[in-house]
């Protein structure tokens, strides 16, 4: 016996398994010659035995095969790690893609219960990034002052049909990527809250209009809803989409903060018939959108095609939305905009930042400008061209709170957009699950059991609720700034700490342009020569 117990001591696993498995079952056996009842606990041993000797024999895991049984356990601890994280390791500020904090706030606000924060803050203040907004002596009485809901109007001197905004919007999400009942809850939100909701590049779904909120119907490099069997442009199913009282603008999306470069990504398991039949492909089958439009090769074509869609729209608004990669193309388009004369209403500048639902993890990584800086680079350029004034920016990326939505106002942007704040308000809970159909609140799947558990006129309320009471945080610290408006935010209302003992301005950081000084040789500054000068200067029309 003792020999027996030491050299199994110094066994591997897998023979340690081999030798206890038998004599487990030989003492079983042995036993039952006098007390029957015993053979009962081959129920539990069995099992384990041949789940043990099916690890040993398969040749797929080494774990398994070298630690029959137990090596399983490394597998199960592996797919509840995130839970773990969550729940019991990150701390309040330490959470991926959004903290604690910062998903603590959106739930909070959506659901309209106690969003302040007791004992101060938990940030670190003295680390570098750190941020904050210049308060005044001389605050304003928010709202009463500064008025609630401001809005803002999209439309050029070409567009006949102009909207006015709401300074925050849903970002865009599309039917395939989140469910019908999600899509139901943001647009019924939406419409409840006066704001706009996004349809992303899969389509005008049924349950977009269903609720009948106003929507940004975004035109991918897929054309999903207005394609032909080919895949290219169909000019007759956009302008029966186009032209519906719901859809307000249109926005053709040139790349996104996730996977710029990269085409949309839609699983086969996600696939279904209803939104196959909605996007004009093959059902069950994954779905890669082009990286970029047929549609168009260049800057002037591009810009012919804005003028094609607000022309088939009725003259509805026409942007387009990209995370800026190559600054030459930027500059490139806007000089087609002064030779041509044909400007979009709007940009939306997308961020490296920015959240998607499935993406491969280098280009979520490791290409495309965050948001700050290709905000900067697309508001400073517009104005360097003179073209400032027609054209508005949307920001999106990571848009979660009023301080959020000051600081890309102060930097540029016009209006905001936010996504996953959004997907938070009607109960997504970070599952980080998206890609896999297996979201387990319903909102980023197919799932018909899962989805049911979304109840959509309780959820509206909460988008709502979110919306209503993020802008009013945005607009009571316009109100601690001393500020008339939103729009009065400028870069040097912002602070940023750039080391221990050195602070710095966004507007030294990012210095401003002078208005028009792109347009001649002489005013071309330092950063911009090497896309301007010794090239044809375009001429202003």
């Amino acid at each position: 016996i003792y020999y027996i117990y030491f050299k199994t001591i110094y066994m591997k696993v897998r023979e340690q398994f081999l030798v206890i498995s038998t004599i487990l079952t030989i003492a079983i056996i042995f036993i039952a010659q006098l007390w029957q009842p015993i053979l009962w606990s081959f129920i539990i041993i069995g099992p384990l035995i041949i789940m043990g000797l099916f690890d040993i024999f398969q040749t797929k895991h080494t774990i398994r095969r070298n630690f029959p049984l137990v090596g399983r356990l490394r597998y199960t601890l592996e797919e509840v790690r995130p839970e773990i994280m969550q729940y019991f390791v990150e701390t309040d500020t330490e959470g991926r893609p959004l903290n604690r904090i910062f998903r603590s706030l959106i739930y909070q606000r959506s659901k309209k219960t106690n969003d302040t924060t007791p004992f101060g803050t938990q940030m670190n203040v003295y680390r570098s990034g750190y941020e904050w907004l210049d308060h005044s002596m001389y605050a304003k009485n928010n709202p009463k002052e500064i008025g609630e809901f401001p809005r803002v109007i999209f439309g050029g001197k070409d567009c006949r049909k102009p909207y006015s905004s709401s300074l925050l919007n849903i970002s865009a999400m599309s039917f395939g990527a989140l469910s019908k009942n999600a899509v139901m809850a943001l647009n019924k939100g939406a419409k409840m809250g006066n704001f706009a909701h996004n349809t992303g590049e899969g389509g005008l779904s049924p349950h977009h209009l269903k609720e009948g909120g106003d929507l940004i119907w975004q035109i991918g490099t897929a054309y999903f809803g207005c394609r032909d069997a080919h895949g290219n442009f169909n000019e007759k199913t956009f302008q029966e989409g186009a032209t519906k009282e719901e859809v307000k603008m249109i926005e053709i999306k040139l790349s996104q903060g996730a996977k710029p470069g990269h085409g949309g990504i839609l699983p086969a398991s996600k696939n279904t018939e209803e939104i196959a039949s909605i996007r004009h492909v093959k059902p069950y089958v994954d779905v890669h959108s082009p990286p970029s439009h047929s549609a168009f090769s260049n800057s002037v074509e591009f810009l012919h095609f804005i003028k094609k869609l607000r022309d088939l729209s009725g003259g509805k608004p026409i942007g387009f939305k990209l995370c800026v990669g190559k600054k030459q193309e930027f500059v490139d388009i806007c000089k087609a905009m002064l030779s041509t004369g044909i400007k979009p209403d709007f940009i939306t500048v997308d961020g490296g930042e920015g959240g998607t639902g499935a993406a491969p993890v280098e280009f979520s990584n490791s290409i495309g400008m965050p948001l700050r800086e290709g905000l900067v680079f697309v508001y400073d350029t517009l104005v360097g061209f003179g073209l400032k004034e027609d054209i508005k920016i949307v920001a999106a990326g990571k848009i979660i709170s009023g301080f959020h939505m000051a600081r890309a106002i102060a930097l540029g942007a016009d209006a905001c957009n936010s996504a996953r704040a959004m997907m938070m308000a009607i109960g997504c809970i970070q599952a980080l699950q998206c890609n896999n159909n297996t979201c387990p609140v319903g909102v980023a799947t197919q799932n018909k059991s899962l989805m049911k558990g979304l109840v959509v006129d309780d959820k509206a309320v909460r988008v709502s609720n979110y919306h209503e009471r993020t802008i009013h945080s945005f607009l009571e610290l316009v109100a601690a700034a001393g500020l008339e408006g939103p729009f009065d935010l400028r870069r040097e209302h912002i602070n940023k700490r750039i080391g221990m003992n050195t602070i710095a301005k966004y507007n030294e950081i990012y210095p401003y342009l002078e208005e028009g000084c792109l347009l001649s040789e002489n005013t071309i500054p330092e950063n911009y020569k090497g896309y301007l000068v010794n090239k044809k200067m375009p001429l202003a029309t």
